[in-house]
């Protein structure tokens, strides 16, 4: 009893549980009864509404207590680092959008999704009932009031901080909600959401043409990688090859694939980072920062996918919309890695409010993003050597002699 009880249970990860719903939604759409699918769909939908009405409490529970920690530790170097975080992942996001814009066209057809929609609306499944629950705020509102929040306790002195505490703690329930309540229910969402889609008779373009977008993404990626320290270079105290630059940090890259966690990686990188020759007062301060606030491969990643999605759907979209998208999606999402699927999660609001996203889309921006979570998060750890070298080339003198 006792050595059996101090085995390890093996638990499936996230990603593997989210294939084998895509696999069994589409399997199960092929023969299950409409009554059925039917019972999924009604789930599809209440989880949805809960989902909606968590968003802009995700939001404001990730967002204030991040901006209040960042502004408490004011400083030069702190506020060099966040705008060069906060530039890096702007530029990630603009590289993505006119990617997109360049090569989508060319891979993705919407007028065929448009039409299989439109014959296989009767087809697909409806509710049985719905439970409304709007929220209590709208997405902006949300942003606007972790702002105000944010800043405000930043400047509160020590003996003053029981507010930020209390920010803290509801940032501590939101991750509960997400890990303990949305994480878990998300594989049978998705299972819903491709039934669904299996039912209606348009899986196999929305996956057909998502293969192709998935190898372009990752082929950014490492584009990105490679500007990254050719950049560094010209910024590097000791001029060195970016290419011999980007070797170093593999170690740190590798890891971020098998964790698919910037938090748990931080130990290797910051090694590697030290090994580049940043210097060791500088490193210990980027690489556990950048961990939080500097999200390049998930910026890539979200707006690579919103626009193909925006493109299959026969969305209008402009550079204009994207620009401000991606200026709050850079914001949204700090202090989102500690949390399994956080960035994602935490930018389903601008999907819907700035790009008009529906909770189909929603859910296959969910499934898309957590199954190239692990390349993504090795973006960004490996991004924030590139980013501590730069900091160095102007801080490392002022650290070893403080």
């Amino acid at each position: 009893m006792t050595h059996s009880s101090n085995k390890k249970r093996w638990r499936p990860s996230l990603l593997l549980c989210i294939f084998i719903a895509i696999g069994c939604g589409i399997g199960c759409g092929m023969f299950f009864p409409m009554w059925l699918s039917r019972c999924f769909a009604t789930f599809n939908a209440i989880f949805s509404q809960f989902l909606g009405f968590c968003i802009p409490l995700i939001i404001l529970g990730f967002v204030a207590p991040a901006i209040a920690d960042i502004g408490g530790r004011a400083g030069k170097m702190l506020l060099f680092t966040a705008a060069l975080a906060y530039v890096a992942t702007m530029f990630a996001g603009f590289l993505s959008y006119f990617t997109g814009v360049t090569f989508f066209p060319s891979m993705i057809q919407p007028t065929e999704y448009i039409a299989g929609v439109e014959s296989g609306a009767d087809a697909a499944p409806a509710p049985f009932f719905n439970i409304e629950m709007p929220p209590l705020m709208a997405v902006t509102s949300a942003l606007v009031i972790a702002f105000v929040l944010g800043l405000g306790v930043a400047k509160l002195t020590a003996k003053d901080n029981a507010l930020h505490e209390v920010l803290r703690g509801f940032r501590d329930v939101m991750v509960k909600v997400i890990s303990g309540v949305i994480i878990p229910l998300l594989p049978l969402y998705i299972f819903g959401i491709f039934l669904s889609m299996t039912v209606s008779g348009c899986v196999g373009m929305i996956l057909s043409t998502f293969i192709r977008i998935i190898a372009v993404i990752f082929a950014l990626h490492l584009f990105l990688l490679v500007f990254q320290y050719s950049v560094t270079a010209l910024f590097s105290r000791h001029g060195k090859n970016p290419l011999k630059l980007l070797w170093t940090m593999m170690p740190a890259y590798f890891t971020a694939l098998g964790t698919q966690s910037s938090a748990a990686t931080i130990p290797v990188t910051l090694k590697q980072t030290i090994k580049m020759g940043v210097s060791e007062p500088v490193a210990g301060f980027t690489v556990p920062l950048c961990a939080t606030i500097h999200m390049s491969g998930s910026v890539l990643k979200l707006v690579a996918c919103s626009l193909a999605l925006m493109m299959i759907n026969g969305i209008a979209y402009d550079t204009g919309t994207f620009a401000y998208f991606i200026a709050m999606l850079a914001i949204t999402i700090i202090a989102a890695p500690g949390v399994p699927g956080g960035a994602v999660m935490a930018s389903l609001g601008l999907l819907s409010s700035i790009l008009g996203f529906s909770e189909a889309d929603n859910a296959l921006m969910i499934a898309l993003y957590i199954a190239m979570d692990s390349f993504g998060t090795a973006c960004n750890v490996t991004g924030d050597g590139a980013l501590s070298l730069i900091v160095d080339r102007f801080f490392a003198n002022k650290t070893t002699t403080t």
